[in-house]
Parts: structure tokens; sequence; C-alpha cells
């Protein structure tokens, strides 16, 4: 394979908006097709106005071209160095590192792996109940060790009463493996399982991941936990990770701090305010202010004065936050005496999620990401009279109501509440939920407010380094898409109304409180202006569940603006439905649930939902190692529809040559994202093949992708078997859940001029007058209508481009403007305000609005721009025109 100048390839990135140089982090660069070996190593350089430097950095390769040539890399470096970094690929024998120094040491013992991380040493055990232990910041301990901890409320009913009782559960590592190893940092994920012993019973598997870097105090983890309970028993009660730390020294000198709304809440074990004997107001100042105080009895009398009184008051030994909406917190403490009650400390709106206990000997911080927007979260320090102290990370808080996973009904609403199927099909079994938090050790001897929100901003808003838009669209990553342009009225107004949607939406996410663990990252589907409210309560209307890929409409938004805003939603929305949408095993496996009450209630499981090409970008971009477990889980997805056949209510199953069906879209659609994801990740021509098999069964048939587009299928050989023209849903499912950016990117990585030919050829099909379809097709398609035609506008102006045809041009514009506006009225993503109502004094409401209208409508708008930009109308005159002339389908007036 030959390589262009390796010498010469880089690329530049800065860190995004609002996003500060914390610490390290890791980013993602994109390669030109074969500019980059497989064998290449890579330097990393931090640049400022007066010279670039070569930083201590670590690499790996995440993706590859058909050719071999590396596609996308993984870089880990430290944000300190600077707020650009430049990436250059070089040759393995001339690769210079010698100004990075520093590295780090992981040594394999049998019952552990034993980290030398400079500062910091830790060990990770091997198949034990603890992820972590001894670990020391110059060598002095921090951390004893490290645990899981689950609690499960088990109700049963006998002889008609409730029974409900809470039982323990500790994770028990199963495995330990190294995922990353290098210079600066080190991954370890473990796997496992929690266990009772009182029952004997293994639940809920967990994966952990942990990551040490060189000379670093932070210490970063990902905790995902996967559901296989029985919902109708097994009700979340607390599930966390647990802490051990040695505590030293006088109570007095032992300090508790919570992040807060505003600053911290920040008190002492035993707090030096006496009335009598009266302790001297500058000790008592000194010990709120997070200082040590080393009093001498002997030569000083007032500190003889404080370390009297000290014996004589109440050591609040136990403090808990718990943020049990996301509007609310609070935070209670108790004294030793487990006989005594807790009393309250404060209330407030939205904790960080982070706390810091420090003593005489150091410090010992924790901070969660997203902990208001996934409660019911808490964090909890407990043990702090003792010699070993306890802080647990609660993802889900004891002190509210259980999680319970059952359906919200007993039976399915396919008519009245658009639910798919009559049956309920609500099963939980198989779906995950991952979190981030980190910990940050140190030996100074004193609570400090402003260190601990420092860490705490770093943890909730991590640096992130990206490429200008227009180098990602140079090298036309995940597909092909327009960057904005404002030259002309309409081109400024289109720009407008995908702005208006956006800023509408993550208004949304605030006024309708979009928030718990189960929840964040979603938006619903379908508004109800009569109720001044989502349809939150009425089956398939309520959350998304990322149909109609509004996954791939927010990060196109973010790749093209560089937006930081829409990266936080685009990310919260990936890591939601990546995890709590789709089943990561058991016989649903690969699949993920239609829109619905609950994320999970659907009988409809569907391929689209789960399909990786909703979160290649934050993969890629970000080099997040869990996605690529996600990605691992749907790579087969299409050998769970064997047992839950997409199509299994319209067609009689003994009739059928094939075991399942699959239509060209959305489900093969969904099958080629899965399998690109896969070949592109590994160079793996096992799932290249696959893709290839069916574009060569759709080539061989009698209107190439028109036809269909329900086909029989058999997931061993991964053929489409063709059964006529017939579709069950409307045509626009083909292409309306992505397929479109699927196929398109497919087309130009095989290079396939006649695959371009048949997406061409189908968006212009689908714009023909039903008569020219039936003459074109010798009557073939008979009944089949080409449905919400706004919906392929994408493909027609791809169509239009490839063969040049200004008519399909201009009908795939008025078409796709007219889906928004009418003569008469452009105001298109304008919200109008009314007066208390939606619980709000002041509501911005879109009374039409959709979902599925509003994520597709910015897709094709972002793809027509690529396409055909000179043919848009270019004045609102013209626009209103153009409009005027139309009928309600956006065609023409006969």
């Amino acid at each position: 394979m030959e390589m262009k100048d390796q010498t010469v390839q880089s690329m530049t990135l800065h860190l995004m908006e609002n996003r500060k140089a914390y610490g390290y982090t890791t980013w993602g660069c994109m390669w030109e097709k074969g500019a980059v070996s497989k064998d290449a190593s890579f330097n990393v350089y931090a640049k400022d106005s007066t010279k670039n430097k070569i930083v201590p950095s670590q690499s790996r390769i995440t993706a590859y071209w058909p050719d071999g040539s590396v596609k996308w890399t993984a870089h880990t470096a430290d944000s300190k160095n600077g707020e650009t970094f430049e990436v250059i690929p070089v040759n393995e024998d001339v690769s210079s590192k010698k100004d990075m120094e520093p590295s780090l040491f992981v040594k394999e013992e049998e019952d552990a792996y034993i980290v030398d991380a400079g500062c910091v040493h830790a060990a990770v055990p091997k198949n034990k109940n603890v992820i972590l232990r001894d670990v020391t910041v110059d060598g002095r301990v921090q951390v004893t060790d490290a645990d899981l901890v689950l609690q499960l409320e088990e109700r049963s009913v006998k002889d008609g009463v409730l029974i409900q009782k809470t039982v323990p559960y500790t994770g028990e590592i199963e495995s330990v493996s190294i995922e990353e190893q290098g210079p600066v940092r080190v991954t370890f994920c473990l796997r496992g399982t929690h266990v009772s012993h009182a029952n004997d019973r293994r639940v809920l598997p967990f994966v952990i991941r942990e990551t040490i870097y060189f000379n670093s105090p932070k210490i970063d983890f990902e905790h995902t936990f996967l559901f296989d309970g029985d919902e109708k028993k097994d009700f979340l009660k607390g599930l966390g990770v647990r802490f051990h730390r040695p505590m030293k020294g006088e109570m007095y000198n032992r300090h508790i701090r919570f992040g807060t709304d505003h600053g911290s809440f920040h008190e002492e074990m035993t707090e030096l305010l006496s009335w009598r004997p009266r302790v001297a107001p500058e000790i008592y100042d000194a010990q709120t202010k997070g200082q040590m105080l080393y009093l001498d009895a002997d030569n000083d009398q007032a500190a003889a004065t404080a370390i009297e009184a000290s014996k004589h008051m109440p050591i609040w030994s136990r403090y808990v936050l718990c943020q049990d909406s996301a509007t609310h917190f609070s935070i209670k403490k108790k004294i030793v005496n487990p006989d005594c009650c807790y009393i309250e400390g404060l209330h407030g709106m939205r904790a960080p999620g982070s706390v810091n206990i420090a003593d005489e000997s150091g410090s010992f911080s924790l901070s969660s990401k997203d902990f208001w927007q996934k409660y019911p979260s808490a964090v909890e320090a407990g043990d702090l009279d003792q010699d070993n102290a306890e802080v647990i990370f609660w993802l889900w808080c004891p002190q509210v109501e259980a999680m319970d996973f059952r359906h919200y009904a007993d039976q399915g609403y396919s008519q009245t509440y658009y639910e798919g199927f009559d049956v309920v099909g609500a099963s939980a079994y198989g779906i995950g939920n991952t979190n981030n938090f980190s910990i940050e050790l140190s030996n100074n001897a004193a609570s400090d407010g402003d260190a601990l929100k420092r860490f705490s901003d770093s943890v909730q808003k991590p640096p992130v380094y990206v490429a200008d838009p227009s180098v990602y669209e140079k090298l036309q990553a995940f597909g092909e898409w327009s960057l904005p342009s404002k030259k002309t009225q309409v081109e400024r107004f289109l720009e407008e109304q995908l702005d208006k949607a956006f800023d509408f939406y993550k208004n949304e996410v605030e006024v309708r409180s979009w928030y718990g663990m189960f929840n964040y990252g979603d938006i619903m589907h379908t508004y109800d202006p009569f109720r001044h409210s989502w349809r939150y309560d009425m089956g398939g209307y309520a959350w998304q569940n990322t149909e109609l890929v509004p996954t791939l409409w927010l990060w196109l938004a973010f790749m093209r603006s560089g937006r930081e805003d829409i990266f936080t939603m685009a990310e919260a929305m990936s890591r939601h439905c990546s995890e709590v949408d789709i089943y990561h095993f058991g016989p649903l496996k690969g699949l993920g649930s239609r829109h619905n009450v609950r994320h999970w209630g659907c009988s409809c499981k569907e391929a689209r939902i789960a399909m990786a090409g909703h979160h290649r970008f934050y993969y890629y971009l970000t080099g997040d190692m869990r996605l690529g477990d996600v990605f691992d889980d749907v790579k087969d997805a299409d050998e769970a529809i064997v047992t839950t056949d997409p199509l299994r209510f319209f067609f009689d199953k003994d009739k059928m040559n094939a075991p399942a069906h699959a239509r060209s879209g959305p489900d093969w659609s969904s099958f080629c994202s899965d399998w690109m994801t896969q070949w592109e990740r590994f160079n793996d021509d096992t799932y290249r093949n696959k893709i290839q098999i069916g574009i060569d069964d759709l080539k061989a048939l009698p209107l190439r992708l028109t036809s269909g587009p329900d086909f029989e299928y058999d997931p061993k050989d991964s053929h489409l078997r063709y059964i006529g023209e017939r579709t069950n849903g409307g045509s626009h499912l083909q292409v309306c859940m992505g397929a479109i950016q699927v196929w398109i990117e497919i087309a130009d990585l095989l290079g396939d001029e006649e695959w371009k030919d048949m997406l061409a050829e189908h968006g212009r099909f689908y714009y023909l007058p039903k008569e020219k379809q039936l003459e074109e097709s010798n009557g073939l398609i008979g009944n089949r209508e080409f449905s919400l035609p706004f919906m392929a506008s994408g493909l027609a102006a791809y169509g239009a481009a490839r063969l040049h045809d200004k008519w399909l041009a201009q009908t795939t514009w008025k078409i796709l403007l007219h889906a928004l506006c009418t003569h008469n009225n452009t105001e298109g993503f304008l919200a109008h305000d009314i007066f208390d109502a939606g619980n709000k004094e002041v509501l911005h409401e879109i009374p039409w609005i959709t979902t599925n209208f509003t994520s597709q409508w910015c897709l094709n708008i972002i793809t027509a721009l690529r396409y055909i930009r000179e043919d848009l109308p270019k004045t609102m005159e013209e626009l209103e025109k153009l409009l005027a002339g139309l009928d309600e389908s956006g065609f023409h007036k006969a």
C-alpha cells in the first residue's frame, strides 16, 4: 500500500469553547485515506505564539480506511500543556520522543496489577470484591480500598400481603484486563456481577473502567451496570461505589466539604464554637476556613481551652448529600450513636456531586459527572471519627423510592396510542446505564473550597479538543454534510431555523425537566398543545429513543458549528440512547425499543434504535471506550431478528423461505451501520462482505434500491430475498432512520459507482408523479405510496447532484421548504409566549412541534445544502413566490 508523505500530514485541534484545560484528556483525530500507515506513531505538539514543544502523550488507532490506512486515532495528553495541539504522524524509525521523559509502569502479580504512575501508586486486584486498593500519593496512603455496593428491594406476595425486604449485594470481579497502557495513562477494565451471600444470588452485571495517569492525583472511573433482574421482583434501592480512606488526627481537624449551588457546605467533626468554655474566635475562624489547627495546650491557654471544649462536643461522623430531584438536594448528618437521628443541615437546588474529606494526613475528593442531571444520586461520608472512613458515591440513592422497572400498563395500545403492537413487550432485561466520576487525592492537609470547585468543574465539563468544522467537512468525517453559509437571505433564514430548532429543544430539557438516571439525554416525541405538555403518558408519543435520528441531527449540528452546548446535549443523548434504549445481552441483544412511555416499553424491538451510527461521532471524537462495548453488542444485531422478526405480525411464518424479514430500510440499513463500524474499527472484511452481499442482492432486483422494501432475510448468509413490491409502514421508513447518511457514506467507502447510481435514482424516483412512477416501473410498484416526501429530500438532493437534474433539485427545495413554511408564513421554529401554562409563568411554546419532524427537517436541510445549495432561492421574495405555487404536498398546484 502506497502512503502519502507522512511528515506533512498533521491535524491541529483547539480546546472547545466554554471548556478549560484541567488535566489529562483524550481526543480523536481523523486522517486522509492512504495518508497514515497502521505502523506509524504520533507526536503531539503543544502550540503557542512562540514555539511548538513535544509533549508526553500516547495514541491508539480507532478506525481504518478500506485500504488499511489509518482513519481515526485517539490521543491522550495533559491539557495543561496548551489550548492548541498539533498531532503529527511519523514513521516509527524517525519518531523522536526524547523530550517525553515521563513514563508509567504496570507490574502484573499473581493477585493484582501494581501501578507506578509517578506520584501515585495503586493496586488493581484480580478476581476479588475490591476494585482498587493501596492508593498512595508520594508514599502516603490516601485510599485503602474501594468496592461496589448494591441494595435490591425484593418484593413478593404471600397470602395476599406484599412483602418487601432490602437485600445487600457486593460486586464480585470476574475478570480484569488492561485496555490501554502507555507512558501517560493506563486503563483497566473490570467485569463482574453483584453477589448476595444471603441468598446465593448473582444479579446486575457491571463493567468498571479505571484510568490512572502519570503524575496526576486524579483517577477516572466509568461505571456501567446492566439489568438482568426480574422487574416484577427486583427494585433498585441503592447502587454505588465505596471508598475507604485512613483518617488521622484530632476530630476538630477532620473536615467535610460538599459542592453546592453556590460555593460549598463545609463543616468539621467537632466545631470549636462553645458557650462554656468560650473558645477564642480566631481559632473557630481558622477552623471554618479549612485550616489545620495544631494546638499547643502546654504553651497556649487559648489552645488548651479549645482542646478541652472539643472533648465535650458531639462528633458528627456521618453526612449524606442526596439529590432527590433535578431541583432539590438536602444535606443531613448524625453523630456516632446509631440510635440517634439525622438532622438537616442544608437544602438547595442542584449539587455538582462533589465531596471532600480532609484531615491532618491529606484529603480525598470525589466528583461525579451529570450528578443532579441523573438524580436520584448521593454522596455519603461515614465513620469519619474512626481510623478508616468511607465515602460512597450513590448512583441510585437509598434514601429515595426504589427504581421500578415494570411497565406502566398491562396491555399494549397499538391503535389509540401508537404503540406498535397490542402485545406488551416492555422488558428491561438487558438494558444498561453508564456513569462517570473521578477521585482526586492530596497530601495537603487543608480543606479548600476553590480547589473542590475546580476539581468538580473538571469532571462535569472536562477539556475537549476538536478541529475546525471545515477540517472535518473536508475529510468527510461521518459522511457528506454542509458547512453553514449566510451569503443570501434564504441561507440566513435556514441557518436561523436550524439554530432556533436546537435552542428550543435545549430549553425544553430544562423546562420539562427531562432529567433522571434513566431519562437524561433523551427528548420527547410529540407535543400536546391542549395540555401544553408533551405526550409523556401516551404510548408511542412519549420518549423518542433515537426514532428518526435526532442523534444524527444534533451531532451534525455540532460538527458544522463547533458549539459546546450542542456537543453537551449530543453527548448526553449518545450516553443515554446507547445504554438505556438498547439491549446489551439476552435474546434481544443488538436491538432497541421503539419510542414509548418507558424507554424499554414498546413491543417493537428495532435495529434502527440501536444502530452504531447514532454514536460513532462521540466514539471517534473522544475515544470513549464504553462505546466500543456497545458497538460489539450491536454488530450482529441481525441475528436477533430471527426470534424477533420486525414484520412478524404481517407474514405467515410457515410460508416463509427464510427465518426472518428485513426491510432494506430501516432494518438492513441499520445492520449496514453496525457492520460498517465493525469493519472500520478492526479492518474486518467479514463485515464489509455482509454489506456487499446485500448491495449485490439489490443490484439484481427489477427496480434495484427502489424494489421491496420488504425482504426475507437469513443472518447466516446475509442475503436479502426478494418477495415483491410491498411495504409495511410506508416507504418513508426506508429512508428516514439514518439510511440516507449510512448508504452515502458506505458508497464512498466502497467506491461503488453503481451503488451511488442506485441511491441517486431512488431519490429521483421518490419525487416522480405517480403516473411517471407507474410508467417507469411498468406498473410494478402498484399502490405503493412514497409518503412524507420531505424525509427523502436528502437522498433526492444527492440524486439531483449526481444526475445533474435541475428539475429534481428545484423540486427537492420546494418540498423541503414547504414542509416548514407556507405562503405568507415563514416563521418556522418560532416559539410563542403563553402565560400560566405548563407550570410556567411564561411558556415558550411551538404548539405543532414533533421531534420526528424537527430532526428529519433539520437533518435533510444540512444534507441538501451539501448538494444543491446553488438551486436554493436567494431572496425571501423568491421563497414566497415558490411557496405560493405549491399544493399541500409541496408539489406544483394542478
